[in-house]
């Protein structure tokens, strides 16, 4: 095996003990748009769990950022809760880092506390919310939110952000001709299409100094006909490592348009529906679910082939993510050049798959990929469905099976 998977290394400022990082994958853990102890003891359980950094998913950078309850609003009145949560990460030995982020259109105006906003008037289906453009006076505000967020995020003791650029969200939707149908400087060309990161990215440079971590998250193809595909998306992570960045997680797909190139895997629509609250949505979604959010073949380092492509052409510190399940994978990805490794479902799994993986290198996670996770985490907290207290309806459990035998 590898030895470089043990070995410490820096993002910017910020020396990790190994080079395994816990992705920025939605928990569902928030109330209110707060943090909660749900929240709290489950990155502790991964720190003490052996990874070298953890990373809190989804921190909206304003109102209008927030796309459910659950998720966190990046503001000053929560610094002295997540400092709780950071310095228990930092007790544990890892590092805290938080992905910032504005969802764009996938929104509802009681969450966002108005119209929700997008690079064009309009309406999205997967919301379904209609959504107005954003003005560029808007656009520089929420440039320099983006950088307010990261003095936050240093006042509550995180090490390093995560700037969400990729997945449809609104960095994202600026980049893509599918979502991104502007005629002023902000639309057109893939370089005016890249202005609205570019203002981020400027003002997150800048906030944060010489003492945070700075990653983006980006896309290495849309994972659709009509979005961004690999030589398109090249580009863009060549802008991206122009503005100095300390490292960049290699992802793809689309949340609105293709969510499951994501994951991967198939999303188990019964079980997402059997958590929905409103009656119109549940059996709305029981009906088109399966239209709409199309399965996407599993199969381990799904991402790993298009991620050599951004190896061999960029020269900054990369983060492989996706269907990473063993030390063998993660092991591959250090050997082929990538700095860093993150993983989503192995840790929700098992939040000591890091040592696990150290002290057995033929240990394989016990994830199963029916993405119980995910379907639940729509209304409820993510939680892996071998670990639950509660008893599953019988409905959901053949759900989940067959989803099983179809993966074999």
């Amino acid at each position: 095996m590898s030895d470089i998977l043990f070995t410490p290394a820096k993002i910017g400022p910020v020396e990790l003990r190994n080079r395994t990082i816990r992705s920025a994958a939605f928990e569902g853990m928030g109330r209110d748009n707060n943090p909660t102890p749900m929240l709290r003891d489950y990155h502790w359980s991964v720190a003490e769990g052996g990874v070298g950094m953890t990373t809190l998913a989804y921190a909206g950078i304003c109102r209008s950022a927030l796309s459910f309850d659950t998720q966190l609003w990046l503001r000053p009145e929560i610094v002295t809760s997540l400092r709780e949560i950071t310095d228990g990460i930092h007790a544990r030995g890892a590092k805290a880092s938080i992905q910032i982020g504005h969802c764009g259109n996938m929104t509802h105006i009681r969450t966002a506390g108005g119209i929700p906003v997008a690079p064009n008037t309009g309406f999205n289906l997967y919301s379904p919310t209609i959504c107005r453009g954003l003005r560029p006076d808007e656009l520089t505000t929420l440039a320099r939110e983006f950088g307010e967020a990261v003095n936050t995020a240093r006042d509550a003791g995180f090490d390093c952000v995560e700037v969400h650029a990729g997945h449809g969200y609104l960095i994202s939707q600026f980049l893509s001709p599918f979502t991104n149908h502007r005629r002023d400087a902000f639309g057109g060309s893939l370089d005016n299409r890249m202005r609205f990161m570019d203002m981020c990215l400027d003002e997150v440079m800048k906030a944060a100094g010489s003492d945070m971590g700075v990653i983006v998250k980006t896309n290495m193809r849309d994972g659709f006909k009509g979005g961004l595909d690999i030589d398109d998306c090249l580009t863009v992570a060549r802008r991206i490592e122009s503005h100095g960045v300390h490292a960049m997680v290699l992802s793809g797909g689309f949340v609105s348009k293709a969510p499951m190139y994501v994951m991967r895997g198939e999303m188990p629509i019964f079980t997402m529906t059997h958590y929905m609250k409103q009656l119109w949505l549940k059996y709305g979604v029981r009906m088109a679910g399966r239209f709409m959010i199309k399965p996407e073949h599993f199969e381990p380092l799904y991402f790993l082939e298009d991620a050599r492509r951004f190896r061999a052409e960029l020269s900054m510190p990369l983060i492989y993510v996706g269907g990473v399940i063993d030390r063998r994978g993660a092991d591959k990805v250090m050997d082929e050049g990538f700095e860093f490794v993150q993983m989503g479902r192995a840790l929700l799994n098992e939040p000591d798959f890091v040592n696990r993986m150290k002290a057995d290198t033929s240990h394989r996670c016990g994830c199963d990929h029916v993405n119980y996770c995910i379907a639940r985490m729509y209304s409820k907290e993510m939680a892996c469905h071998k670990h639950l207290d509660e008893k599953l309806p019988d409905a959901v459990m053949r759900e989940i099976e067959k989803i099983k035998r179809r993966n074999i």
